[in-house]
């Protein structure tokens, strides 16, 4: 009964997941957060703080 009881959540969530992933258009998580991490790389990029000439601390 402890195995059953201690796993119920894990084994509805599986169930829920895959039942809405076979009939719903659930995005691709990996595509979604790659697309976030691009734009977010070109925003530093873009509003980062030149470097200092002076210092060589490299």
């Amino acid at each position: 009964m402890g195995i059953i009881r201690s796993s119920f959540s894990f084994i509805m969530g599986t169930v829920c997941g895959v039942y809405l992933a076979q009939n719903y258009d659930v995005p691709n998580i990996r595509k979604v957060a790659d697309s976030a991490l691009l734009t977010v790389t070109a925003y530093e990029e873009k509003y980062r703080k030149p470097k200092k000439r002076g210092n060589d601390d490299d």
